[in-house]
């Protein structure tokens, strides 16, 4: 987990929207966004905004397929989101917290498929849902090595 963890760090718009990761294992990831008056949409209800709910979703898929692509020679794999498609239940409840656990429930050489619910007090009762495909591309490098020539 501490990989998934110091990834999502690496993350710059996951640091600011405070999600942190809760569990990662065989049956996916659950991350969670505590409530925090800046991630508000609309100040007069207190309501999180929906596009930090489709960040929080399209990262919490990425992590539950990112340690299905690669492997402990090459290292992970670089990923790109194909395709995310949300569907928003209902808003969030005010000052409180949210979570999304995704699980990758298919995946093929070269694209990975995962399943996703927002909630804040059950799967059973989601803001939003949400079906995603991922790109796996090639090995990545490791940072402090990859430069322009890289590229080339």
């Amino acid at each position: 987990m501490n990989d998934l963890t110091d990834h999502l760090l690496h993350i710059p718009h996951a640091r600011a929207i405070g999600m942190t990761l809760v569990r990662h294992d065989d049956a996916g990831c659950l991350v969670r966004v505590p409530y925090a008056e800046h991630l508000v949409g609309d100040p007069d209800t207190g309501v999180i905004h929906g596009g930090v709910l489709t960040a929080v979703l399209d990262n919490t898929c990425g992590m539950a397929v990112r340690p299905t692509a690669g492997s402990p020679e090459d290292g992970p794999v670089s990923m790109a989101t194909l395709d995310l498609r949300i569907d928003y239940m209902g808003a969030a409840e005010p000052h409180r917290d949210v979570f999304a656990e995704a699980v990758c429930y298919k995946r093929t050489r070269h694209i990975a498929f995962v399943r996703a619910t927002a909630y804040q007090t059950s799967p059973d009762d989601p803001i939003a849902t949400c079906v995603a495909s991922f790109m796996l591309g090639t090995p990545n490098a490791p940072r402090e090595t990859a430069g322009p020539e890289a590229a080339s």
